[in-house]
């Protein structure tokens, strides 16, 4: 379909003036990280108040990001999007990513606040598996073992994952009856209110996890860190500050995998 006047076929309007390279650059990434998860669909006014630009610019730079898969536009009123582009390059960056390289001080710091061992999980489709693990210096501890793995439905580290999974619902339903399904949908919503999980004698006995998740740049849940110790250490008092640090620093690995905005914990 042509357009007439001052419009590009795709309905973004065609301001001529060419804009500075730069700048332009730098007003293009404007744009997009003006995109949350929150605010993923918006249109031209709604991004004009988050980013500095006059009218005609914004729309010169959109019409490029969308030429290049970066933005894409739909509905009347025209409301834009992230495109193709943004999940490639996402992809890309993620695939490349040593997550238990970047971890590394986030494990240091919970090692060195708690004393106990801590292990960095990653969700492998329905498993999760240890790719990091520093074992507490204490006589008395627990420690699984890089590579060890688990159905992602099973201990802390497994639910702080699961919760904020979009087939959280399939977990819950599988191999259970009606009764443990509401009961495992109950954990799951507790685990996504807290922001964190919690296990006593569940895997190993006499052994206490805390868990909180971590998420990617598409802010999908990609894993958690776990603090394990013994029950006759680790009581309720330590186990809310352990929690209070695991989320802490599950947020900052977040942050450093590219996370722009977490969900709601």
């Amino acid at each position: 379909m042509r357009e007439t006047g001052d419009q590009m076929s795709s309905g973004i309007p065609n301001f001529e003036r060419p804009v500075d390279g730069v700048r332009a650059v730098d007003r293009a990434l404007d744009i997009l990280l003006a995109f949350t998860a929150l605010n993923h669909e918006m249109t031209a006014g709604e991004l004009l108040r988050r980013v500095d630009l006059r009218r005609p610019t914004l729309y010169r730079l959109l019409r490029t990001l969308e030429n290049k898969g970066f933005v894409v536009s739909s509905g009347d009123p025209q409301r834009f999007s992230l495109g193709p582009s943004v999940g490639h390059l996402s992809y890309v960056w993620t695939s490349t990513l040593d997550i238990a390289r970047v971890a590394q001080p986030m494990i240091h710091n919970l090692w060195s606040e708690t004393g106990e061992t801590v292990a960095l999980y990653l969700r492998q489709g329905d498993v999760r598996v240890c790719a990091a693990e520093l074992p507490s210096a204490q006589p008395l501890s627990f420690k699984r073992g890089v590579g060890h793995s688990v159905h992602v439905s099973i201990g802390a580290s497994g639910r702080a994952i699961l919760a904020f999974a979009e087939d959280a619902e399939y977990h819950s339903k599988k191999d259970r009856t009606p009764e443990e399904q509401a009961h495992y949908r109950a954990q799951l919503e507790l685990v996504k209110k807290d922001g964190y999980a919690v296990s006593r004698d569940e895997l190993i006995e006499g052994a206490v996890a805390i868990a909180a998740p971590f998420f990617a740049a598409n802010n999908i849940v990609v894993g958690s860190l776990t603090v394990f110790g013994p029950s006759a250490r680790v009581k309720q008092a330590q186990v809310e500050n352990i929690a209070s640090l695991l989320k802490k620093e599950s947020e900052a690995l977040s942050k450093a995998l590219g996370a722009m905005s977490l969900p709601s914990r």
